[in-house]
C-alpha cells in the first residue's frame, strides 16, 4: 500500500505566483512528486513579493506559502532547446500544470494539443483569468480584479463601501477547484487510459464561490446588501461588541436562538412573534439586531464566551494573529509546523489541514531554492548527460 495517497503521480509544474501553485502544493502534499519550472536567473514572480523574507534569503514568505514539498528546476521555455526538455519531461508526468495567458504556450509547442502527440495520458490543467474563450479571454488580471468583477466585492464590506477579502480569495478558491479537478480527471484517465484538458477560469471560480449569495440573488431577484460583518442566515449571525472586546455570534435555528436567550437571561423574546422563528427573526432583522447588541454589551467577552459555552451556543472570539496561533485548539490540531531549512535554520509553515486516517500528509519539506533540483531531475528524466547540462547551462537554457 502506497504510504500518501498521490504515490506514484508526476507533476509538471509551470505556474508562477499563487493560484496553481496552490493547486499543485495540495498535489505534493499529498504524495505526488511535483517538479516546478521557473526561468533561470529571476525564477517565480512571487519569490521577490517581499518583505517578509525568510531569514538569511531573498525569497518572499509569499514564496514560501505555496510552493512546499517540490522540487524547482530552471528551464527557459523561450529556448528551442528549452522547449525540448520540457516535452521531455511532459512525456513522462502524469499532469501538467500552467497559468500563462490563453495561447501562449502554443507559440512554443507547449499547449495540450502538442504534447497530447507525446503523452495521451496526460492531465492539462491551465489556469487563466478568464478562461479560454470569450471576449477577455486574452486578458490579464490579478485577484482583486476578479473579486471586483464576480460580484464578491459588491457582497462584501458595509453598506456605504464594498470591500476586498483580506486574502487574496479568488486565487486560493481556484487553487482548490484546480487540485479538485486534476484529482477527477486522473480518475478518469485511470478507467479510460486518457488524459484531458482542463480550462479553469479565475474569474468563473469567484462567482461560483457566491455560492448562496448568488443562488438567493437567482430566486429572489433582489440583489444582496453589504452588511459588514452581519450574515444572510439565521440571526443573529455576526459580530457583536462586548463589554470590552468583540465576538462573532450565530444562533443559526430556532433551538440555538432559544439557548442564546436562556443565556443571556432574555426568554421573554421567545414570546415575541416577531423573533420567534428564524424566517421571523430574518425579516425583523433589523429591529432585534439592536436588542441583541445592547444584550451583548452587558458582559465580558470572556464571560460571554463562558456562558453561552455551557449553552451549546456557537460563538467565538475575534482573534489577531497571534491569539490565532495560541489558541488551544489550533495548538491541538498541529496547524503550525516547523521544519528544518539548511539556509533558515526552522522555518514555520502552516500544516495541511486534510486529515487521511491511512495516508497522512507527513514529511514537509521547505520550497526549494531557485533551480535547486535542476541537474538531478534533467538527468533522471530528460538523459541530460553532466556535458550537455554544462551547455545548456551556458547557453542560459538551464
Amino acid at each position: 500500500m502506497p504510504s500518501t495517497a498521490l504515490a506514484g503521480i508526476r507533476v509538471l509544474d509551470l505556474s508562477r505566483v499563487l493560484a496553481a501553485p496552490l493547486a499543485t502544493q495540495m498535489l505534493a502534499d499529498l504524495g505526488a512528486e511535483v517538479i516546478k519550472v521557473e526561468r533561470p536567473g529571476t525564477g517565480d514572480d512571487s519569490r521577490t513579493y517581499g518583505p517578509p523574507f525568510a531569514a538569511g534569503t531573498d525569497t518572499a514568505a509569499f514564496y514560501l506559502s505555496c510552493n512546499r514539498n517540490k522540487q524547482s528546476i530552471t528551464v527557459n521555455h523561450a529556448t528551442a532547446e528549452g522547449q525540448e526538455l520540457i516535452r521531455a519531461l511532459a512525456a513522462r508526468s502524469d499532469v501538467l500544470v500552467e497559468n500563462f495567458r490563453a495561447g501562449t504556450l502554443a507559440k512554443y509547442g507547449l499547449d495540450h494539443e502538442s504534447l497530447r502527440e507525446l503523452n495521451p495520458r496526460l492531465v492539462y490543467l491551465s489556469v487563466t483569468g478568464f478562461g479560454q474563450t470569450g471576449p477577455y479571454a486574452e486578458r490579464p488580471g490579478y485577484d482583486g480584479i476578479f473579486q471586483a468583477m464576480s460580484g464578491m466585492m459588491s457582497v462584501s464590506g458595509h453598506p456605504e463601501e464594498p470591500m476586498k477579502v483580506g486574502v487574496s480569495m479568488v486565487d486560493i478558491l481556484t487553487g482548490l477547484y484546480a487540485s479538485t479537478a486534476v484529482l477527477a480527471a486522473l480518475r478518469h484517465r485511470d478507467i479510460t487510459g486518457e488524459g484531458q484538458f482542463i480550462d479553469l477560469s479565475l474569474l468563473d471560480c469567484g462567482l461560483a464561490s457566491l455560492s448562496h449569495f448568488a443562488m438567493n440573488y437567482l430566486i429572489s431577484g433582489e440583489v444582496p446588501r453589504r452588511r459588514g460583518n452581519g450574515g444572510y442566515g439565521g440571526i443573529p449571525s455576526q459580530a457583536f461588541m462586548c463589554a470590552d472586546k468583540p465576538l462573532f455570534l450565530v444562533a443559526g435555528n430556532d433551538k440555538q436562538f432559544a439557548a442564546f436567550c436562556v443565556a443571556a437571561d432574555r426568554a421573554d423574546l421567545l414570546q415575541d412573534e416577531r423573533f420567534a422563528s428564524t424566517s421571523a427573526r430574518i425579516t425583523h432583522r433589523e429591529e432585534i439586531l439592536p436588542v441583541l447588541e445592547a444584550i451583548l454589551r452587558t458582559r465580558t467577552r470572556d464571560e460571554w464566551l463562558t456562558v453561552l459555552d455551557e449553552h451549546d451556543v456557537p460563538a467565538g472570539p475575534f482573534n489577531e494573529m497571534p491569539e490565532v496561533f495560541a489558541d488551544p485548539q489550533i495548538r491541538h490540531r498541529e496547524m503550525l509546523v516547523e521544519v528544518a531549512d539548511p539556509v533558515s535554520g526552522r522555518m514555520p509553515m502552516l500544516a495541511n489541514p486534510i486529515r487521511f486516517a491511512a495516508t497522512p500528509v507527513e514529511g514537509y519539506v521547505p520550497p526549494p531554492r531557485l533551480g535547486e533540483h535542476t541537474a538531478e531531475v534533467l538527468g533522471r528524466l530528460a538523459g541530460v548527460t553532466e556535458e550537455r547540462f554544462s551547455q545548456l547551462r551556458g547557453w542560459g537554457v538551464v
